[in-house]
């Protein structure tokens, strides 16, 4: 931190500037404490700097402000008062960032017409003289050749047609095992193909640059930690309602970036029959579940069956389950079948999932 810090105004400081610019965090997709280092190593330079010299550094201006404006690094700041103060940007006078289109990419056939060419006499070029004189050199090397030679080469055709044949008849079996893998996600969306999972909301905060999202870090049970996940609920569910809680996510969506901040799950919500303004509700699991239990429906055909890895998003499997998810009268969560009208609870090994008060609600 101190090797960016103390050349901040030199040349490499835009190093630092160029790796910040697609990110919001340092390492992770969350704050960290390699976060709070570098906001503390900043800190009593960027507090000193002018408007017009903290423009010339918008990521490393961004970054600081984003992470110095987080309610865990403001909290613990303010007890270290006046040392970590909050440093205040005019960044509505900024000016624009010209945003420049990536360069076109050369195509192969332009590489082709590049390419040096021997003169109109026939002599090969300097930079092809090398190779036309190894040719020669080969083709006198060859001119004696023996018997013997030609016998072991006719002995080298025959067993170069060997191996192309086994080569093709290993490619032609991969060829015929290949559909097994591809059948993955085959046939009709069956709601099993979706993998909900138990989750536990550890941090919650809102987005830096969208009022109605809030970024939360969701314990799914993962030896890799806590995904970040972005949810449109600021509007709906008050903060203090959303922290700690226990909840049901789809955990194989295709991330999503959502303002800048990758999305790598999706919390399921049931929303009132009457629309949004009527509520929204996180779907509860049982009591005593665990981060990372898994959430099945009932029924011999989904019970035991495995969810795909990743949801394909041209197949729009999610989006063709989804209109038969709703809560009963008693409030579980279902999915129900639109051809057979059967009932599928959604739940896990120890009970079935809820929405606290809404009936006969949509989940998404």
């Amino acid at each position: 931190m101190d090797f960016w810090t103390s050349r901040l105004f030199s040349s490499r400081a835009q190093g630092l500037d160029e790796k910040l610019t697609p990110k919001t965090y340092i390492v992770n997709e969350y704050l960290t404490v390699a976060d709070v280092a570098l906001y503390a190593a900043l800190h009593p330079v960027l507090s000193q700097l002018q408007s017009t010299q903290y423009y010339s550094y918008p990521a490393v201006t961004r970054y600081f402000d984003h992470i110095q404006s987080r309610p865990s690094v403001r909290k613990s700041a303010e007890t270290l008062a006046p040392a970590f103060s909050l440093v205040q940007f005019d960044l509505e006078n900024a000016p624009r960032i010209e945003r420049k289109a990536d360069p076109p990419k050369e195509k192969k056939k332009a590489a082709k017409a590049n390419a040096t060419p021997a003169d109109q006499s026939g002599t090969a070029t300097p930079v092809e003289a090398p190779v036309a004189e190894k040719k020669n050199k080969v083709a006198e090397s060859s001119k004696p050749a023996t018997a013997d030679a030609e016998n072991a080469g006719a002995k080298a055709q025959k067993k170069e047609k060997k191996e192309k044949k086994s080569t093709a008849e290993s490619g032609s079996s991969k060829k015929a095992a290949a559909p097994k893998a591809a059948a993955e996600d085959a046939g009709d969306p069956v709601p099993s193909m979706v993998d909900l999972r138990v989750g536990h909301i550890v941090n919650i905060e809102k987005h830096p640059d969208a009022d109605g999202l809030y970024v939360e870090q969701i314990d799914f049970g993962e030896e890799t930690g806590p995904r970040t996940v972005v949810s449109g609920l600021v509007h709906y569910i008050p903060i203090e309602q959303m922290r700690d809680k226990y909840l049901v996510g789809v955990c194989n969506l295709k991330p999503a970036s959502m303002r800048g901040i990758k999305s790598f799950a999706m919390v399921l919500c049931a929303t009132s029959k009457d629309g949004k303004e009527a509520g929204i509700e996180l779907i509860q699991p049982p009591l005593d579940s665990k981060p990372g239990d898994r959430v099945f429906f009932e029924g011999p055909d989904f019970e035991s069956a495995t969810p795909l890895t990743q949801m394909n998003p041209k197949k729009k499997i999610f989006e063709t389950v989804q209109p038969g998810f709703i809560t009963l009268e008693s409030k579980e969560a279902a999915w129900v079948n639109p051809e057979t009208k059967s009932v599928h609870r959604i739940r896990t090994a120890r009970g079935v999932c809820v929405a606290p008060t809404l009936i006969g609600a949509s989940l998404s």
